[in-house]
């Protein structure tokens, strides 16, 4: 059995390969059962937990497990450990012990550049993104392989993170125009293309009202139920994508308190990833508002997971 490290996922993975392979990987069947979430204390201010993501398809069996302790940075430790394991599928011996975390950091931003590949203006131009934390450089950094675009707007609360995202991203991107905002406005909004979430925030980051027809949005920064990135208003005027109904529908506040305010409604969801890239659904006209919510699946880790050995091996 392999151990294969951090640096040896970022050795090997690139975008367009990741991006290819998740394409393909969630039109195959698959076992995907729903993930378990253990909280390890149950006084009210502590959030530490333990979880458990298994999945299989043809080729592999895999689980990623991973701690979650929010309160590990005043330690100088990291908030997520996670490791993978994989089985081969036909006699399940195991194969290899995969970092889950430098994994998860690229599948989920992989996920969401595959959901804009699908749902993105093919001409989009401006990429508005929120976020400067763990996640920023791999989000734009994959949203960049999927479309040509000529300005990045970054949206931070933290001056200091997102002046030094600014500057290692127009070091790799020289043709590109990278500018950065402490907040939303109203006109950056409105000239958006695509806006990427990626944030902690407990509350929208800007209003519903000020989106152009034409936009696509995802919002992958927040799990929790009471929770939300983008307003009600977001989500009533756009088509909704999942990367699972399963899971957005137990964990995240987008849509659990649109439907708790009776604004909208489970069934109004059109798609999951999966059914997306079996049925090579897209949007429907240029003129339409389309919104990505994405989790996390057990699915994109085992995939993921799985191209990181198969490159290790050549």
């Amino acid at each position: 059995m392999q151990i294969i490290s951090r640096q040896e996922v970022i050795n090997n993975l690139n975008y367009s390969t990741l991006i290819k392979a998740l394409k393909h990987g969630f039109a195959q069947a698959a076992g995907t059962p729903a993930r378990q979430v253990f909280e390890l204390d149950d006084s009210r201010n502590n959030h530490d937990a333990f979880a458990v993501l298994p999945a299989w398809n043809a080729d592999v069996i895999g689980v990623k497990a991973f701690t979650y302790f929010p309160s590990n940075p005043q330690h100088d430790k990291a908030t997520l450990y996670s490791k993978i394991m994989l089985f081969g599928r036909e006699f399940g011996e195991p194969l290899a012990l995969v970092d889950g975390t430098e994994v998860t950091l690229w599948r989920t931003s992989a996920v969401s550049a595959l959901a804009a590949d699908y749902l993105a203006p093919k001409d989009a131009k401006h990429l508005v993104f929120f976020g400067s934390g763990n996640l920023a450089s791999y989000m734009i950094n994959a949203h960049l392989s999927v479309r040509n675009y000529s300005k990045v707007s970054i949206i931070a609360r933290n001056e200091h993170k997102s002046g030094q995202l600014v500057e290692l991203l127009s070091s790799q991107y020289q043709d590109i125009e990278f500018v950065r905002y402490k907040r939303a406005t109203a006109s950056v909004i409105a000239s958006a293309d695509v806006i990427s979430c990626a944030t902690g925030s407990h509350s929208p980051l800007f209003d519903g009202e000020w989106l152009s027809g034409g936009t696509h949005i995802d919002c992958i920064g927040n799990h929790h139920k009471h929770c939300r990135e983008c307003d009600t208003t977001t989500v009533v005027r756009s088509r909704v994508f999942v990367d699972s109904r399963a899971n957005v529908l137990n964990e995240a506040g987008e849509l659990l308190l649109p439907i708790s305010e009776g604004k909208f409604s489970a069934e109004k969801i059109v798609a999951e990833l999966s059914e997306m890239a079996k049925n090579n659904l897209r949007r429907s006209d240029e003129h339409e508002i389309t919104l990505f919510k994405s989790v996390g699946t057990a699915l994109s880790d085992l995939i993921g997971a799985k191209l990181v050995y198969d490159l290790v091996q050549k």
